[in-house]
């Protein structure tokens, strides 16, 4: 069997309809473009040689390196971003496909991990989730907003609105402050965010089922901060952590490492670099948010809050939370309090 580094390179261009490759022949040193359309592609592609094939990890993209990886090519996604670089004149599908067969062979240029039907179908039930979430939020926000101009204040905060929006609105009502069409509306506006909820929890539900199916996310959220959400999208968008020499380059992948800048010699760390998957490095941060504010008896964090602003310990514990999760994960073992906490007593 071939080794990649002998195997043919071709870059793909994926799109709804049309398909652009590009290859070079390595005898002749000839540039090869050829377009397919879709329902061609699987065709050309189970005639062909095996060959390293090179897509730009965007929608669509996992499909396809599971259909080419079934018919014994190799796939490579490749981050957007870094394809980008390699684009020198206008943006076309020709130009895409040779930008991508370029990135292709860059060593520096880590690729991305091709997710399984099982791990698109979580991140499915997560995206679904957030925009419900987004949606409610933007359904509340505008009842606090229009309430207001009524005179009508209510708390920031779901839950602290849903208490108290009935009783304002009454009390309103007995004052001759608030309509009865807008009090009508209102209350139909309270059924959508409802409905809502119930979908949100619903999906809720469907998460931690599968979380209790998979050890590595029942593995993940024994530590600290980590909960189903957070255990289910990290092993679902990661799946191997291998490729990860160390638990900071993984915290690094998150965003959760400083910025560097350095010139002559001399290197200065910055706040950290928000890069790679913001879901993620929001659900990490949010549950280090809960560990700083419960740390009455964690000496370390303690320490680090009498010398740190707060932000920069709930940073620097997303930080930790991001390493022991790549631990946990590449050495297979389970997670251990002592480290993680070595002043902190164990309850035996």
């Amino acid at each position: 069997m071939q080794s990649t580094a002998q195997l043919p390179v071709i870059g793909l261009d994926i799109a709804k309809n049309v398909f652009q490759l590009h290859s070079v022949d390595a005898a002749t040193g000839e540039i090869q473009r050829r377009q397919l359309k879709r329902p061609k592609v699987a065709e050309f592609f189970a005639n062909r040689q095996p060959s390293l094939v090179a897509i730009e990890a965007c929608g669509g993209a996992h499909h396809w390196a599971r259909t080419l990886l079934a018919m014994g090519h190799k796939v490579k996604l490749l981050p957007a971003k870094h394809v980008r670089a390699f684009v020198l004149r206008d943006k076309t599908d020709a130009l895409d496909a040779q930008a991508i067969w370029i990135a292709a062979q860059q060593p520096h240029i880590k690729d991305v991990s091709v997710k399984s039907e099982q791990q698109q179908a979580c991140l499915a039930l997560h995206s679904m989730r957030q925009q419900l979430m987004k949606m409610r939020i933007m359904q509340t926000n505008a009842l606090r907003g229009l309430l207001y101009e009524f005179g009508i204040v209510l708390p920031v905060g779901h839950s602290k609105l849903l208490g108290s929006i009935q009783s304002e609105m009454t009390q309103a009502q007995l004052n001759n402050r608030l309509p009865d069409i807008v009090v009508l509306s209102v209350q139909e506006q309270l059924k959508r965010i409802d409905a809502m909820q119930e979908d949100i929890d619903g999906l809720s539900k469907r998460l931690i089922a599968l979380l209790k199916q998979n050890q590595q996310m029942l593995a993940v959220q024994a530590i600290p901060g980590v909960g189903p959400l957070t255990a289910t999208a990290l092993v679902a968008s990661v799946g191997d952590v291998l490729p990860f020499k160390s638990g900071r380059h993984f915290a690094s992948w998150l965003g959760l490492t400083p910025r560097q800048v350095g010139t002559g010699g001399k290197t200065q760390q910055l706040g950290i670099s928000k890069r790679g998957d913001t879901y993620l490095r929001t659900l990490l941060i949010a549950g280090a948010r809960s560990i700083v504010g419960r740390s009455a008896h964690n000496g370390w964090i303690e320490r680090l809050l009498q010398r740190r602003h707060f932000n920069v310990v709930v940073a620097a514990v997303a930080n930790k939370m991001a390493r022991t999760v790549w631990a946990v994960l590449a050495k297979g073992a389970a997670f251990d309090q002592v480290k993680w906490s070595p002043a902190e007593p164990v309850a035996v």
